[in-house]
């Protein structure tokens, strides 16, 4: 009797090594976009060494965390500064990178086949400690302040003059980092669970799963076509424009923000905004005119055409882009699936995608700073950006669209369908 070879133990795909691999590589991805970005802004030049702790606020705000302005300038000036704006394209990254790690182990158990609920859950937990564990290191060390010039002018005398150094910095809120960090986390979870056929799921829930996953793989595939395209774009004008360096930092701070904005309003959407000040939106110079008004501007498809009759494309692209999701949805939808469960499963997830750029793409930015309360005298130092949408019209638009789209892409997949089936039978009886 030959002696049996003793097992070679192996890394467990779901254990802690594995859920520590997930982690450090989505933030290292997330960190890497981040640098890149701020770098063809220019943060390079931040005094102090501060560049590593700019990346780690980003990459902070990037998932949902909470970074704080601050301002220190003494008795005799005040200060005032807020920010609230997601960098999508380092989100982007971090959710692609950390959602391709947890399904993997899901696909490919330990003997090769799936693993069960209970490990799924377990592999799950795993990656939330960790990456708890991570959000509270980053959020320690997201932490700076810069001294603020003056300027010239009346306020650069006043500040000479009482020996004043205004100072602004940012901070993080530790808790509602980690809270909102988590709750980041989860939704990336949640969505590729609905992108991944043969998860173990308890019974009811794998129903569930598996009839909103086409719909829910044709919204994902609508939101990465939106980058693409929008990708082509700023390449295009990076190269005939002039300006790469700011187009570049566009592209890999905000460009999600930018394409899915065309996207709503695309649509039919409608957004309120204004730019005031030295500051500007990171978006390309029409929006920029657009906003740039005495009082509240509407961005929408009427504002944009006024300034470039080249926006007529973005509802032609929403269109084309919007079909195709519904003929991918219903093309992944099981044989038989009735007309109206395709257009209102598609509606429903057209909406709540709606619903997230609304939610993600709102901008707010502020900032302002008065010595013996006079400010803003020649030193440009006060201003304040922001953009809204009108969430109720964009989400009625959405359903309209979706439920059109939907039962287009379900009647376009019958009709496909029905040809191959006639064509396979002309070919049948002309073989016989």
């Amino acid at each position: 009797m030959s002696a049996r070879t003793p097992a070679v133990p192996t890394a467990s795909p779901h254990g802690w090594a594995r859920a520590l691999l997930t982690v450090l590589s989505a933030l290292v991805a997330m960190a890497v976009v981040a640098s890149l970005g701020l770098w063809a802004a220019g943060a390079t030049g931040l005094p102090g060494g501060a560049f590593p702790r700019v990346v780690m606020a980003v990459v902070v705000i990037a998932v949902g965390g909470s970074v704080e302005l601050s301002g220190d300038a003494g008795g005799l000036v005040g200060s005032d500064a807020a920010l609230t704006v997601l960098p999508l394209s380092v989100t982007l990254t971090g959710a692609l990178v950390l959602a391709r790690g947890f399904v993997r182990p899901l696909r490919h158990g330990g003997n090769g086949g799936t693993i069960d609920a209970r490990e799924s859950a377990g592999w799950a937990g795993r990656i939330a400690v960790l990456w708890s564990a991570a959000l509270l290191g980053l959020a320690f060390a997201a932490r700076r302040s810069f001294a603020v010039p003056l300027g010239e002018g009346l306020l650069n005398d006043l500040g000479d003059f009482f020996g004043i150094e205004p100072r602004v910095g940012f901070t993080t809120d530790v808790p509602s980092t980690v809270l909102f960090g988590l709750l980041w986390l989860a939704g990336v979870l949640v969505v590729a669970l609905l992108l991944t056929d043969g998860a173990a799921l308890p019974g009811r829930l794998r129903t569930l799963v598996a009839s909103a996953r086409p719909a829910a793989c044709a919204m994902v595939a609508l939101l990465l076509a939106c980058v693409v395209l929008g990708l082509v774009v700023g390449l295009v004008a990076a190269g005939t424009r002039g300006h790469p360096a700011e187009t570049f930092a566009v592209l890999l701070l905000g460009l999600p923000n930018l394409a899915w904005l065309a996207l709503t309003i695309g649509l039919g959407a409608a957004w309120d905004g204004r730019v005031e000040g030295p500051f500007g939106l990171p978006m390309p110079r029409v929006l920029d005119e657009v906003l740039r008004t005495p009082d509240i501007a509407t961005l929408d498809l009427g504002t944009l055409t006024e300034r470039d009759g080249r926006m007529w494309w973005l509802p032609v692209a929403a269109v084309v882009l919007l079909l195709a999701s519904g003929f991918l949805a219903a093309v992944l939808s099981p044989a038989g699936t009735p007309l109206w469960a395709h257009a209102a499963r598609l509606a429903g997830a057209l909406v709540c995608t709606v619903l997230m750029i609304c939610l993600v793409g709102r901008v707010y930015a502020h900032y302002g700073l008065s010595v013996l309360g006079i400010g803003d005298l020649g030193g440009g130092l006060t201003g304040q950006v922001f953009l809204r949408p009108r969430t109720w019209t964009a989400l009625w638009r959405a359903a309209l669209w979706g439920a059109a789209a939907g039962l287009v892409g379900a009647l376009l997949v019958r009709w496909s369908r029905a040809g191959r089936g006639a064509g396979a039978g002309r070919g049948g009886r002309d073989g016989r």
